[in-house]
C-alpha cells in the first residue's frame, strides 16, 4: 500500500533525536515571569542542563543580577513546545535549546536572532575557540550565526580492549566496517551472553537511522541526490541497510528492535556487548568512576568503507527567539553557559567528567579535564572536527547534515522507514520490502521539493 508522509512545516519539529542521555521527568508548565532582570530559558532534561539549572543562581545570577527562570522538559516534549513557542514567535522564552538540526531551518523562518553582534562585542566568549564544525553548522543560509553549542558530540567505536586481546584480534585505528563486522564474530560470545556488538535498532529518526545514515554515506548511498532524486531503494542503500541488520543479527545484542542509546549503554557498561557504535558523548559514562568498564574500553574512528569519516555531528545549543524583548541579557546568559569559565565551574564543582564538552578546543588542551578523559578526548576531537556536515558522503546532496537530512519533512521520513527497518532486524520482512516502501515516501517528499524548485 502506498503511504504518504504527512505534510510537515517546520513547527512539526517534535519527533525526537535521542542521541544523548535524557534525565529524570522535567518539570513543565510556563515561564513565571519576571522583571526586566529575568530571563526564561526553555530547555531539554539532559543531565548536563539540570547541572547548568542547580548552577545558575549562586554563579550567574550573582554575577550578572540576572534572573534565570527555567522550563525543563523531556526532548519530545520540549521540541515540540520549542516549534510551538518560536513559530508563532509569543516571545514567553527568550532562549531555548535547539540542535544543528533546527537552528538553520529556524534561522531560514526568521525565528531565531543572530548572534554575530554580540559574538563581536564580546571579546571573552571567544568564538575563534568554537570547534569548526559547530560554528558552521550552527549557521544559517546567509552566513550568519544563530546558536551557540552546550556541548557537542560526534561518533565513533567503542570496545573492549581486554575482550579483543584475549581473541588475539587487533583493532585498527581507523577500522572499515567488513573489519568490524569480522571482530564481531570473532568475540560475539567471548563471555557469557556477550554480543559481538551493539548497534541501534529501535525505530525513530534520531534512533537507528543516527548511526544507520552514517553507514549509507559511507557505503556511497544517501537519501536524495542533489537534483531530489530518492535513492533509498538505490543500490548503495540496500548495501548499507542489508549489512547493517545483518550484523545485527547475527552479532548484535538480544533486544536488538528495541534498543538504542541508552540500552546499548547499558549493555557495554553491564558486560553485555564487546563494542558498540554511537555518540563520542557516550564515553563520559563508561569512563565514570562508577563503571565496570572505566579503563577497560578502547576508542576507534567510525568505520569507513568509501568515505575518508563517516562520524556523525550533534550539538544541543543556545538559540534567542526573535520576537524577545531581552535579547542583551540572553546572551549574557548563554556566553556564560556555552563559556570556558563555566566548564571550570563544573569541573571544580562537579568532576570533570560532567564538564559539557565537545565544543571548545581549548576543553582539550586542559590538563585537570584531560586527567579524566584521557582514554577518549582525542578520538573525540578528531571525530568532531573531521565532520563535514556539507560533504558528508559520495555525491552532493540538496542540503547539510550527516545523520539527518536538514529539511523539515525528515523526522516525519525517516521515522516512518525506520520503523520498517526495524521490522527487517527482527525478522518480520526483508530489507528490499522495507526499502521499496521508503522508496515512496521518499518519493513524496522529493516531489514538493521539486515542484518548488521548478516553481
Amino acid at each position: 500500500m502506498h503511504r504518504r508522509v504527512r505534510p510537515t512545516s517546520t513547527v512539526a519539529l517534535a519527533t525526537t533525536l535521542a542521541l544523548g542521555l535524557t534525565g529524570c521527568a522535567g518539570w513543565g508548565g510556563g515561564p513565571s515571569g519576571g522583571g526586566p532582570d529575568t530571563i526564561n530559558v526553555l530547555m531539554v532534561n539532559n543531565p548536563q542542563m539540570i547541572d547548568l539549572q542547580r548552577l545558575t543562581k549562586e554563579n550567574f545570577t550573582a554575577d550578572t543580577g540576572i534572573s534565570v527562570n527555567f522550563t525543563v522538559l523531556p526532548e519530545n516534549d520540549v521540541r515540540d513546545k520549542i516549534s510551538q513557542e518560536f513559530s508563532s514567535q509569543a516571545g514567553q522564552y527568550d532562549v531555548a535549546t535547539l540542535s544543528n538540526f533546527e537552528i538553520p531551518i529556524y534561522a531560514r523562518s526568521e525565528w531565531v536572532a543572530p548572534l554575530d553582534e554580540y559574538v563581536e562585542a564580546d571579546s571573552e566568549f571567544d568564538q575563534d575557540d568554537i570547534l569548526g564544525p559547530l560554528t558552521e553548522s550552527l549557521s544559517g543560509d546567509d552566513g550568519k550565526l544563530y546558536g551557540e553549542p552546550f556541548y557537542g558530540e560526534s561518533s565513533f567505536l567503542m570496545y573492549r580492549r581486554d575482550i579483543l586481546e584475549a581473541a588475539g584480534v587487533e583493532m585498527p585505528e581507523d577500522p572499515t566496517w567488513q573489519e568490524v563486522a569480522d571482530i564481531a564474530a570473532q568475540v560475539d560470545g567471548a563471555e557469557p551472553g556477550m554480543a559481538g556488538i551493539c548497534l541501534r535498532g529501535q525505530p525513530g529518526w534520531g534512533q537507528v537511522f543516527a548511526p544507520l545514515t552514517t553507514v549509507v554515506n559511507t557505503f556511497g548511498g544517501t537519501w536524495f541526490t542533489e537534483d531530489w532524486d530518492p535513492q533509498v531503494s538505490s543500490p548503495e542503500f540496500r548495501e548499507a541497510v542489508g549489512f547493517y541488520v545483518d550484523l545485527v543479527r547475527e552479532y548484535g545484542e538480544t533486544g536488538a528492535p528495541q534498543a538504542g542509546f541508552t540500552e546499548c549503554l547499558n549493555n557495554v557498561i553491564q558486560g553485555n556487548a564487546a563494542m558498540w557504535y554511537d555518540a563520542t558523548s557516550a564515553a563520559g559514562s563508561l569512563e565514570a568512576e562508577d563503571s565496570p568498564v572505566r579503563g577497560l574500553m578502547g576508542y576507534a574512528a567510525a568505520p569507513v568503507v568509501e568515505t575518508d569519516s563517516s562520524g556523525w555531528l550533534y550539538a544541543w545549543s543556545w538559540s534567542i527567539q526573535q520576537a524577545s524583548a531581552k535579547k542583551d541579557a540572553a546572551w549574557e546568559f548563554i556566553s556564560w553557559a556555552s563559556g570556558r569559565e563555566y566548564e571550570e565551574l563544573v569541573g571544580e564543582e562537579l568532576g570533570w567528567s560532567k564538564v559539557p564538552a565537545g565544543k571548545r578546543a581549548s576543553t582539550y588542551s586542559n590538563p585537570d579535564y584531560l586527567a579524566e578523559a584521557e582514554a577518549f578526548a582525542a578520538p573525540t576531537l578528531a571525530a568532531i572536527e573531521n565532520a563535514d556536515p556539507n560533504d558528508p558522503g559520495a555525491q552532493p546532496r540538496p542540503a547539510p547534515g550527516i545523520q539527518f537530512i536538514g529539511i523539515p519533512e525528515f523526522p516525519d521520513l525517516a521515522t516512518q522507514v525506520s520503523q520498517d527497518v526495524s521490522s527487517a532486524i527482527a525478522g518480520r520482512m526483508t530489507v528490499e520490502e522495507a526499502l521499496d516502501r521508503g522508496q515512496e515516501l521518499a518519493e513524496d517528499v522529493a516531489e514538493r521539493y521539486r515542484e518548488r524548485e521548478s516553481g
